[in-house]
């Protein structure tokens, strides 16, 4: 407890900054251990520190630190389950995942498309029409004729279409 303002110790008075991020990341551990199930994790690690890692963490941490949680995407060592977790919501962590995640999806091979069975079509060409006015003397009628021209078209194929007029439909209601 910080006393700079008349609280005496052990009064619940105002809490120094430090002691209320501690307080904060114990919260937040703890949350973080109730909702995030780290058997699920796949890169998460129990791990035995090998011998020189061992060795180089008593040459640089004198505190006694042996970690035994590692992070197997990213290579990071941390003392407790908190940790890991806090680390999982990192910049470092989330970057590694988009890019394995970017990088899987540019390995994984494309699924082969299933067999289409093909439709045998005919190749008519680009068609053309040409429709002209007749009158016939003898009958005194006006007429028109319909030219329809298939450019590409094979001498025995047959055009799959049917031009009517309106006096041959028939309608089925």
């Amino acid at each position: 407890m910080d006393r700079d303002w008349g609280s005496k110790p052990g009064s619940g008075g105002v809490a120094s900054a430090q002691k209320e991020a501690i307080d904060r990341r114990e919260r937040l551990r703890r949350l973080a251990l109730e909702t995030i199930d780290l058997a699920k994790d796949p890169y998460f690690m129990r791990a035995q520190p090998s011998r020189q890692v061992l060795f180089f963490l008593t040459l640089t941490n004198s505190s006694g630190f042996l970690c035994c949680y590692e992070c197997k995407l990213c290579l990071t060592l941390h003392n407790n389950e908190g940790n890991y977790l806090a680390h999982t919501q990192g910049k470092r962590h989330q970057t590694n995942l988009a890019k394995r995640a970017a990088r899987e999806a540019k390995d994984a091979p494309t699924q082969p498309q299933p067999h289409k069975r093909k439709e045998r079509l005919v190749k008519i060409g680009r068609p053309g029409y040409r429709v002209t006015k007749q009158y016939d003397s003898q009958t005194k009628q006006c007429s028109l004729l319909f030219q329809i021209e298939y450019p590409e078209i094979a001498d025995s194929t047959k055009p799959r279409h049917n031009l009517m007029s309106s006096f041959e439909q028939v309608f089925s209601v």
